[in-house]
């Protein structure tokens, strides 16, 4: 469980890293800051399956709420959407330590 938590934050994590890449070169380009936003990123991949996403969070009980909390995450810069999720995982995948702290006599 561990190893697929860490591939997956891995791939993330290296998919952020990509689009804060193409968002520098954009930004050099333009000689201003520029972010992607991720609502942009995702119907550049995928239009059809957004609306999809909206029809279902809107046929849930809390639909208002939902789709509130989606439209904030898609105006957000979709490095940060895809890379927080990635670093999160990757340290749910780490190794527990065994022992945090030395005792005075073995240091």
């Amino acid at each position: 469980m561990r190893l697929a938590l860490r591939l997956l934050g891995t791939w993330l994590i290296a998919l952020a890293v990509v689009l804060l890449v193409i968002d520098g070169t954009k930004s050099l380009a333009a000689n201003t800051v520029l972010f992607a936003q991720f609502g942009q990123v995702w119907t550049g991949l995928h239009a059809p399956s957004l609306e999809t996403v909206h029809s279902f969070l809107g046929s849930r009980f809390f639909a208002d709420l939902l789709g509130r909390l989606f439209d904030t995450i898609l105006t957000y810069p979709a490095f940060a959407v895809v890379g927080v999720p990635g670093i999160v995982l990757a340290l749910m995948g780490r190794r527990p330590r065994r022992e945090r702290f030395l005792r005075q006599s073995e240091i």
